[in-house]
Formats: C-alpha cells, structure tokens, sequence
C-alpha cells in the first residue's frame, strides 16, 4: 500500500513566500529556502513551489531559487508558476527541481502536456488544476483563478492523463484558504477516474481535514500552506495522528 503524502506549498511573489485566502489577500510567509529547509527537516514528503507572478523575466530568478532550494533539501520538489514550453522546464530540472507543474499554459495549449511528457518523463509532469464549483459544476480557472473557462474539471483532468500527465494537483477555489476542509466529494470523484495520484488543496484547516481526504476524499496526497508556515499544524504531529486513523504515512 503506498503511503500517502504531506506537501508543503511555498506560493512565491517577488522572492518571498505569501499566502492568501480565495487567492486573494496576500501576506508574507517568509523565506522561501529558510522554510523549504525547515520542512525537509520536519518530515514532509515533498515540497511545491509556486511562483504566483511569474513572467518570462522572472524566469530566471526563479531558477536561481530553485538552485538554492535544491542545495538545502533532500525531499523531491515541484516547481510551477509561469511554466510554458520544453526550455522552462529544462531549466528548472537543470537547477535542481524534481518535478514541474503546469497550469494555464496547458489549457491554452493541451499539447504542452505531451511534449513534456514526452521529453522529460510523466513522472516529471505534474498539471495543476484550479476549479470553482458553480451550480452544482466543478469549472476549470486560469490565472491564479480569476479567469473562468468552459472547462469542467474532470474532463480536463482525464484529458490531461491521457496526454502524459504524471499526476492531478486539485486546487478547490471554493475551499482555498478557508480552513473549513478539503473538497472531498469532488477528490473521490476525480480519484476514482483516473489513474494517477491526485494531491488535494485548498482548505486544510486541522487535522481531521487531513484524515477526511485521505479517507473520504481518496487523495493520494494532501497540500497545505498556512497550517504549516504559521505553525498551527506541525508536520510530525500530523504524520502520527494520521496514523492512529489508519492512514499510512512515511514517519
């Protein structure tokens, strides 16, 4: 049985790590490294890197990030923000990154997916979806979520699969920063469709929210943010009440 995964999620802006509530709302979160070191050490299973305002300029200190992340943990990262074509991705594997995750760019050009798929490997390959339930109807958004498309989500996560990806990052903007709980109904749906691993975000808030979308929610693996950067959950604490529920965890 695999185990499931706790992540960590470092939103970058203009080299600091922020979080917001619906995506909105930014405050500072710290340094980036200083945190990723903290959370290697701390025992999470992997890290995410997100650059929310990424731009071709930006690409570059980026890179320069991820090259100084890469020399403090011993955790895989993914790295994601601003990602559109084979040479983004090169660079940031180059620097150290172990994954890439892809967002907009691939809703705008679907077959991005195949080409990294097919370059670099799915397992390098993640493709993050952000999505608003509106009437009863999981919608894919774009650009940090502030813009709708006709995309339902598992559809688009299925076709993304087909295309090469090596797993979903689900992102409910209706539970984004909440703390109220992870969007479970929609994670057991999307975990029984597809065949790769699905990693839920957006509204952890304790520990039983974790508990419920591994359980309920048949996630693979759970991302969070504030809890972790604020030191409302500690990553140990968590592995060993998951455990006592009968979830399976790398302690």
């Amino acid at each position: 049985m695999l185990t499931k995964r706790i992540i960590p999620c470092l939103d970058i802006k203009n080299g600091r790590t922020v979080k917001g509530v619906n995506f909105e709302d930014l405050r500072d979160a710290g340094d980036p490294v200083e945190l990723a070191e903290i959370y290697a050490k701390s025992g999470a299973d992997e890290l995410v890197f997100l650059d929310i305002s990424a731009t071709e300029e930006k690409r570059k200190t980026l890179a320069n990030l991820v090259r100084r992340v890469a020399e403090k943990v011993n955790i895989p990262f993914t790295v994601g923000g601003g990602i559109s074509s084979v040479e983004d991705v090169d660079i940031l594997l180059k620097n150290g990154a172990d994954k890439v995750s892809v967002n907009s760019s691939a809703v705008k050009n679907p077959d991005l997916v195949n080409e990294l798929a097919a370059k670099f490997g799915s397992q390098c390959i993640t493709v993050a979806i952000d999505a608003k339930e509106i009437n009863g109807e999981w919608m894919v958004h774009l650009v940090g979520g502030k813009v709708p498309t006709d995309l339902n989500l598992f559809q688009w996560a299925k076709e993304v699969e087909e295309r090469g990806a090596g797993e979903i990052l689900f992102t409910s903007m209706n539970n984004d920063g909440t703390k109220a709980g992870f969007a479970n109904k929609a994670l057991a749906v999307l975990s029984s469709e597809l065949n790769i691993p699905v990693i839920a975000s957006g509204g952890a808030g304790n520990m039983q929210h974790f508990c419920d979308t591994f359980i309920e929610g048949k996630a693979d693996a759970a991302l969070a943010a504030s809890v972790f950067h604020f030191k409302e959950i500690e990553i140990k604490d968590l592995k060993e009440e998951l455990r006592r529920n009968g979830v399976e965890v790398r302690l």
